[in-house]
């Protein structure tokens, strides 16, 4: 190992050398101001996190500031939150934010600059030199041109670029299988909700016509009734609204906290009101709460209050369902409004701005409730509870591979990039070997 050193690396191999970035990349300067409908604009947030890929293209016709221009082959570097590893070698003549810096590769090679920007030293090196609290980031003329980046000889880079190239790609392929394992175990999921909250836990049940546009059957022995027939529903407080007299402090709810049938809890208000105004929208365990607006995907979707947190409020955004517990459990009301059921009746009612939606406590209180026994009921969650639970813990088992596999993605740009894996001819050979084999797979 060669004796020359940098902070963040602990040497390099023989025949490897040190160079400060500034002499191994310009940073590309070019700037326009003019505006074009051409899908070739890259904001920070068009480039995807740690896998050098980007999401989106966009135009600058909305842009209020000359942007950079960039070409292909340029390596792009995201220097605001380096933690977010933002990295992107051009595939196409461009435009970008000032917030992503354009390297134009001089005496290193396009792709093996791109895995040294993508790799955990040059990553951990930003994130310990940025500045800023909230918005983070490095400097090009102060910090980042200084760095002192690891060069073999420019044939070695070449073959650990493709050896990397064949590689990720191998690694990416296996991510995106799991993906789809994980989209399938999602559509199971769907299809046990759905079976179960309209038509039962029976294989072929006996069914009725209804004569409703909602639900034009169901089991013989259910009912279908509007929620407002089996709850109340409770709406909550008018922020901004001031009140006289003596004040007490309670916890209050923000939609921000009831999202798509689960809760935040990570950072609950507090507000000052009246005792008998408290009381009113005060929280009882067994409330199912639904937003009043979001996505319009999540519109209406409900989760159980539990009473985790003592004489907590909520806002008049969240409706609190209060289920006639003798008539309706709010578990089953949980599921139904989790159901494709459930999503197709507050997507066809709610009230659409572009990618958001409303809904009111009418509608709310109009949902078609296809209702069992509460016996029935109580099966049908309890069913749905064990299933659903054992299709997590599949999930969880999923994603905690691609997790592994990730970060072995990264271990080994790092290990390559920095000469701690040595690349030969063999290797690059072998792994192009088991890409062809798998294309013809």
């Amino acid at each position: 190992m060669s004796s020359l050193h940098d902070s963040f690396l602990d040497g390099l191999p023989a025949g490897w050398k040190f160079d400060r970035f500034k002499d191994v990349v310009s940073l590309r300067d070019e700037k326009t101001d003019e505006a074009s409908a051409e899908e070739d604009y890259l904001e920070l947030e068009d480039l995807d996190s740690g896998t050098g890929r980007i999401l989106s293209r966009r135009n600058t016709l909305e842009v209020g500031s000359a942007v950079t221009l960039f070409k292909t082959s340029d390596v792009l570097f995201g220097k605001l939150r380096p933690y977010l590893e933002k990295y992107w070698v051009a595939e196409f003549n461009g435009k970008c934010t000032g917030e992503i810096l354009a390297f134009k590769p001089q005496r290193i090679a396009s792709r093996f600059l791109f895995y040294c920007l993508g790799s955990r030293w040059f990553i951990e090196r930003c994130n310990a030199l940025a500045y800023g609290a909230k918005m983070p980031r490095v400097s090009w003329p102060t910090q980042l041109s200084q760095f002192n980046l690891p060069l073999p000889p420019l044939p070695e880079q070449q073959r650990i670029a493709a050896y990397l190239d064949a590689s990720c790609a191998a690694i990416d392929v296996a991510v995106s299988a799991k993906r789809r394992q994980i989209e399938a175990l999602d559509g199971v999921r769907k299809d046990l909700i759905q079976k179960a909250v309209i038509r039962g836990l029976e294989k072929y049940p006996a069914l009725k016509k209804t004569g409703n546009v909602w639900m034009n059957e169901l089991p013989v022995t259910w009912e279908l009734v509007s929620l407002k027939r089996v709850s109340e529903i409770q709406g909550g407080l008018t922020l901004g609204k001031v009140y006289e007299g003596q004040l007490i402090e309670r916890p209050y709810l923000r939609v921000a906290n009831v999202q798509d049938g689960h809760l935040n809890l990570q950072d609950v208000s507090i507000i000052e009101v009246p005792e008998e105004v408290a009381y009113r929208v005060q929280l009882r365990p067994g409330d199912v709460l639904m937003t009043e607006g979001g996505d319009l995907d999540k519109l209406g979707r409900g989760t159980v209050w539990s009473g985790e947190i003592p004489d907590c409020l909520h806002q008049n955004h969240i409706f609190a369902i209060r289920c006639f517990k003798h008539k309706l459990l709010p578990a089953f009301l949980a599921y139904l409004t989790a159901s494709r059921y459930g999503r197709d009746y507050f997507e066809a009612t709610g009230k659409r701005t572009t990618n958001l939606a409303s809904t009111n406590s009418t509608k709310v209180g109009l949902f078609p409730i296809p209702r069992p026994s509460i016996s029935e009921q109580h099966a049908i969650c309890q069913f749905l509870d064990e299933k659903l639970n054992y299709v997590a813990q599949i999930v969880n088992g999923i994603e905690s591979q691609i997790t592994t596999l990730n970060a072995y993605r990264k271990s080994l740009i790092h290990e390559c990039v920095t000469g701690q894996r040595r690349i030969t001819e063999a290797d690059l050979a072998r792994v192009r070997r088991a890409e062809m084999e798998s294309a013809r797979a």
